[in-house]
Order: C-alpha cells, then structure tokens, then sequence
C-alpha cells in the first residue's frame, strides 16, 4: 500500500482506539471532578493524555517533552526575549524532528507526527499569554504567568491531542473554571457532527473503491488520456476532503463531550477566538456554541466562492495560528503577494521537509494574487447578472486550484508532483498566470479611462469657470440673470 493509505488507515484506527478510550475516561473523571473539583479534572485530562501518549507513541513521547522543557527554560531565562527565542526554538527542533529523528529510536508515527506538530502551535502560545492576556487589565481572564504545571497539563490535556484541533490557553483555562458544567449542552450540537459521520464515512469508502488516489503512482496512469488525468484529480481531492472532515469533526466532538470550547452565543466567539470569560456568565437559561473549537466547515470549504474564503474554511485554529504569528508579523509595507508566499512557506516547513508540500503550498498565494488581479479588474465593473454567472466560474476554477495543489500534497516526492502537473499541462500554473496578467492589464486600463475622463471633466468646468460668457458654461445662465 501507498504511503498515504497507510497515513489513512493508521489514523482511522487510532482514532477508533482514542474515540473509545476517551469516552470510558472522560465520563468516569467527569463524575469524579464534580466531587474532587478542580485540580482532579486539570491534572485528570493531562493524565488520561499523556496515558494515551505513551501508548500510542511510545518512546516518542519524549519529543514532545524535550519541547515543553526548552520552551519552560526560555521563559524563565529570557522572558524579554521569549518571543523570537520560543519560536525559534520549537520551528528549529521541528526540523530535527522532521529530519533527524532515527538515530537510536524506532521510526516516528504519523500519530507522533501530529502531536509534536500541534504541541509546536501550543507552546507559542504562552507568549501571548504573558503578553496580553496576564499584563492587560481588559482581559484580566488568566491570574498568573502559567508554570510549568501549568504548561505540561495544557500541553497533554487529552481533547485535541491525537487529531490536530488547536485551541488557547485560554480556552482550557475557561474550561477548566466553568462554573455550572452540567449546565452546558453537549448532545444537540455533538449529534450535529455525529449525523454527518457515517454520510463522510460512506462517501469516502465509495469514492476512493471506484478512484483509489493509488492510482496516481502507477505507470498505466500517465497513458490514459489527458481528460481522464484531470478528470482524476478530483475524485482524489475528494476523497482527502471527506477524510479530514470524518477526523475533525471527530476532534470536535472529542471537545463538545468534555464541554471544552463552549460561550454563550451572544458572545459571537469565533474559532479560537473567545470574547468573554465563562466566569462572568450568569447562570440560568444561557445558550451555547462551540465556535471557538470549529475546525471545519464542509459546506463553505464545497461551495465558497473564492480561494481566500475556502482557505478560511479549512483548518480554521491552524489557519488562525499562522495567520496571527507569521502573517500579521510581516510589515504592512510589503506586498501582500510576498506575505502570501512567506505564510504559506512556514506552513509547508511546519507540514514536513517534503518537496511536494512546498510546490503545492507556494501554488496558492499564485492564485490569490491573480484572484485579486481578477476581482479589482474586471469582477467588480461587472452587472448583478455578470457577476452570478462570474462566480459560478470562479468557483468551479477554485475547486480545480483546490484538486491541483491536493495531488501535489499527497504524492510529496518532487518528481511525482512535477510528474503530473506536467501530465496535464500545468494547467493551474498557466491559468492562474493568465489571469494575473489579465486582471493586472484590465485594471491599469479602467485606471486610465477613470483618469481621462476625469481629466476631461477637470479642464471642461475650468473652462466655463473662467468664460461664463461662453453658453456652454454652466455660470452663463447665472451671468445673464445679473445682467
């Protein structure tokens, strides 16, 4: 089997094995924390996390570990400086762990592969805390600086853990003071999710039996013909789509079981983002989200209409995570192509070292420059009628950018990324480029008709301004009834 159905199945399978574990566990501490309060569910969670650590990871563990340490160590050391110093820290032992981690040690898991990569987003996250949330008397939700107790139960705490859902600090301190828990819903919105599980699970099954993504890999691909190679690509996208969804609506409902993530829904939380402290909420008949641990939304990542709105769609802690620490840490002053470009690189290192995650990664600020290009030249200066059957095509090419950037994730290897872009033409290379160039030429030349024919109005009232005697002023009229 391919490297990527062996990726599928071994998740799955933890995933069972986890999602059966943590509903035995966390119903037998949830009852236990209601009489041993705080310090059992704090220190229960970060146990019942790092139990499952050790047995699916085994002496990896230590990894993520050696990270939480030198994240520690950098704090106390240097807390001026903690900011480039932890990131630097977690993003160069990254590159260890993705490089060299085969020393005296059994090969990493793709299981520890997910764990070391979301514990490098967490520990980051304690600078924001000392940052803001502890030093600003506005927020005021977090009392202290977190210790190391603190970080190692956050770090471990087991919902989330195995399945790549990010969520604060914050969030697991508000999860951890709520002061009415079994007044929080939990089997509306985790039905929700559950309904949808076997629709996923069925149409994944079905589409990857008729198109296995395999196929990609074998010599009797590349002589079929060319529609059938793109035809190809979409199924296979498919198929990677419904798997992810089928995972993280597993990991939100991993969170919504323990409660973890819920605010009242007049709050307006957004994904990882809270708005209020769940200890200034009054008790009562209160209604709740899960907002803040949403990580997926099938409909709009299927039927957005723009590149930009499916990528916020998609992974959506994850995506606020680079967007809050490497997007919005590059001057505005730089263009946003290059800002574009400098996200989607860190991305692809924090993904792994495979080329193929690189080319597929640094495809899409391509396309949303040339989707920008589009929209300011020639979208906008369209009819209501023009613009439906305009994004009806806009969005039917984003899925295709979508299906072309996927197969490059999933084959990872240089040669067979570049092995089928050039099969079909690097057809979303050439058209993102074409309508770059297209959108750039037709806005410059709106610009330029904008400009005359302001130009033109400009000398034709300081004309008549300054001749009202003449009857095409607009002041002759005016200068008669003087007279």
């Amino acid at each position: 089997s391919t490297p990527e159905l062996q990726f599928f199945s071994s998740i799955d399978s933890c995933l069972k094995f986890s999602d059966w574990c943590l509903d035995i566990w966390w119903w037998t501490f949830l009852f236990l924390s209601f009489s041993i309060g705080l310090k059992f569910k704090k220190y229960g969670a970060a146990a019942v996390g790092l139990g499952l650590m050790l047995a699916a990871c085994g002496i990896h563990t230590v990894y993520s570990f050696v990270t939480i340490m030198g994240t520690w160590i950098i704090i106390k050391i240097s807390p001026k400086y903690s900011h480039c110093l932890t990131l630097g820290w977690t993003f160069s032992y990254l590159l260890f762990f993705h490089k060299f981690t085969s020393f005296k040690f059994p090969e990493t898991t793709h299981l520890t592969k997910s764990v070391q990569l979301l514990l490098t987003l967490k520990v980051a996250e304690f600078i924001q805390v000392k940052e803001q949330e502890v030093t600003s008397n506005a927020i005021g939700v977090i009392p202290e600086i977190p210790g190391l107790p603190e970080i190692l139960c956050y770090s471990y705490c087991y919902v989330g853990l195995m399945t790549g859902l990010f969520y604060r600090y914050r969030t697991y301190h508000d999860w951890l003071n709520q002061p009415n828990p079994s007044e929080i819903p939990t089997w509306k919105p985790l039905l929700y999710r559950l309904v949808m599980m076997p629709v996923f699970a069925t149409t994944f099954l079905g589409v990857s039996y008729i198109w296995p993504p395999e196929f990609l890999q074998n010599v009797a691909f590349y002589e079929k013909g060319l529609y059938f190679r793109l035809f190809y690509m979409m199924p296979v996208s498919f198929v990677f789509r419904v798997r992810n969804y089928m995972t993280w609506y597993g990991a939100e409902s991993a969170c919504i079981t323990a409660g973890l993530g819920a605010y009242p829904t007049w709050a307006n939380s957004k994904p990882v983002l809270e708005c209020i402290r769940l200890a200034d909420v009054e008790t009562g008949c209160v209604a709740y989200d899960y907002e803040t641990i949403r990580n997926i939304d099938p409909y709009g990542t299927e039927f957005c209409i723009k590149v930009k709105d499916g990528i916020h769609c998609w992974n959506m802690t994850v995506q606020w995570w680079f967007y809050q620490y490497t997007y919005k840490n590059v001057s505005k002053c730089v263009p946003r192509g290059i800002r574009y470009a400098w996200t989607m690189a860190i991305s692809a290192y924090w993904h792994g070292l495979r080329p193929g995650y690189y080319l597929s990664f640094l495809t899409i600020p391509l396309c949303l420059v040339a989707e920008e290009a589009m929209e300011d030249g020639l979208l906008r200066n369209l009819s209501p009628s023009g613009r439906i059957y305009a994004n009806w095509t806009h969005r039917l090419l984003k899925m295709r950018a979508y299906d072309y950037v996927c197969v490059g994730f999933l084959l990872r290897s240089f040669e067979g990324t570049i092995c089928y872009w050039r099969s079909v033409h690097y057809c979303v290379h050439v058209g993102a480029v074409s309508f770059l160039v297209v959108g750039k030429v037709m806005g410059h030349l709106d610009l330029y008709t904008v400009s005359q024919c302001f130009t033109g109005l400009s000398k034709q009232f300081t004309k008549s301004a300054y001749l009202p005697q003449q009857s095409g002023s607009p002041f002759y009229h005016l200068g008669r009834m003087e007279g």
